[in-house]
């Protein structure tokens, strides 16, 4: 299992010192202001999940740099010369990747590609070699900028709530529950689309198998007979688990485990570090056009000096 518990336990220390590392650099600006996302939110999980599927830690920026734009291609509404942009930097990660897996193939690591090549030879009927070629280029994509997102939406929950931040900054055994709020209340992904299988009804409309479905999870997130006042952010909610923002069942999130590490250890580190951090006063958020992800493409954060 590539995201087991050993593998978290692993990755963890990497986590705090990245995360330590990236908030050297921001007190560099000596109070700021600086953009959260370019700084801390965006590198952060890209260097994350680079190191769980095993890339050299030497690619890390040019491996960005051709990933960190993939949003705005398939949901947004880019121009003619910027689709041509995205499209060679989709192509050239492509190609790395697929010369990475033909590397592992020969000699293996302790990382995610080399246990899906050994899944892949113990039974090369269930999953082909393209497939893990195809999860390797996947992956960075779905725990890269999603879970960039989902550290600014905690930032943008948290800092205005001064009370809540304070307190979280005395007690770090409260950022967990916390982040639970945080992606029932501000969720990342808010929606997704499915194909039903069976004949249903749904809130009394038939729905006849083969049917494509859109499903708003942000709406299931805000259900106000299981979440009491849904629409308030409440940090000490005592069902905020029951979220359907990594999905549900067979559908559930793979990295569910890896991003809530992140989440847990970014802020943690972010509280213990900068506790006087708040969000710049009159900056305008802008977010990518699109109705599934949801994160401001810019985030101004400051501190006492």
């Amino acid at each position: 299992d590539g995201f087991s518990g050993r593998r978290m336990k692993a990755l963890e220390p990497y986590i705090r010192q990245g995360s330590n590392l990236l908030i050297d650099k921001m007190l560099e600006s000596d109070g700021g202001p600086v953009d959260f996302v370019s700084s801390f939110g965006h590198p952060l999980p890209g260097q994350i999940i680079f190191r769980l599927i095993g890339f050299d830690e030497a690619d890390d920026e040019e491996l960005m740099s051709w990933t960190s734009n993939r949003l705005a291609f398939t949901w947004g509404k880019p121009t003619d010369n910027e689709q041509v942009d995205i499209a060679k930097n989709m192509l050239r990660y492509w190609r790395y990747c697929r010369k990475f897996v033909a590397q592992r193939k020969e000699v293996r690591a302790d990382d995610l590609t080399s246990e899906l090549l050994d899944a892949h030879e113990a039974n090369p009927d269930e999953l082909l070699y393209k497939e893990v070629e195809s999860i390797i280029y996947g992956l960075s994509f779905a725990g890269h900028e999603i879970v960039s997102n989902y550290l600014s939406n905690a930032l943008l929950c948290l800092l205005p709530r001064r009370t809540d931040w304070a307190t979280i900054c005395q007690n770090a055994k409260l950022i967990p529950n916390a982040l639970e709020e945080v992606l029932r209340y501000e969720s990342p992904q808010t929606s997704w689309r499915r194909i039903t299988n069976i004949d249903t009804q749904i809130g009394g409309v038939e729905i006849p198998a083969g049917t494509q479905v859109f499903l708003s999870l942000g709406a299931g997130n805000r259900q106000e007979d299981l979440f009491a006042s849904a629409n308030e952010f409440d940090m000490y909610r005592k069902n905020s688990r029951k979220h359907i923002s990594f999905g549900l069942g067979i559908h559930f999130c793979l990295g569910a485990r890896l991003a809530r590490l992140e989440g847990e250890l970014a802020i943690e580190a972010l509280a213990k570090r900068i506790p006087s951090l708040r969000l710049s006063p009159d900056q305008n958020l802008h977010y990518s056009a699109n109705i599934t992800f949801r994160g401001p493409s810019k985030l101004l954060v400051e501190w006492d000096s």
